[in-house]
């Protein structure tokens, strides 16, 4: 299964939820809202250091999303890479497996 698959399913499956569940995931998504806005950070450097987080706790759902938004907002290749870098010496192991995940991940979706 390709990753925009996956995105495309993760993306019906929260919709699904969203329905069942509004409330709750309203508030989630206003707390998201909070961090989105730029400050001492960009949003931009926010989603870097997101991603980063997704790879360390092995969420494929949140490296698909916060690629994709990362994408968006212009991130290189290169970019990334280097927080896939800074993940793998913090994650060893299993930081090395999902930081080339991550990296397919943005191949595809940039594509």
């Amino acid at each position: 299964m390709s990753w925009k698959t996956k995105l495309n399913d993760t993306k019906a499956q929260l919709k699904s939820l969203n329905a069942t569940i509004p409330d709750t995931t309203a508030a989630f998504g206003g707390l998201g809202k909070t961090v989105k806005k730029d400050a001492a950070l960009t949003f931009k450097e926010k989603e870097y250091v997101a991603l980063g987080i997704a790879v360390a706790t092995r969420c494929e759902p949140c490296i698909l999303f916060h690629t994709e938004a990362l994408i968006r907002l212009g991130a290189t290749r290169e970019e990334v890479s280097e927080v896939l870098a800074t993940c793998i010496q913090m994650g060893g192991g299993p930081g090395l497996m999902y930081a080339g995940k991550a990296l397919e991940v943005f191949d595809e979706l940039a594509a």
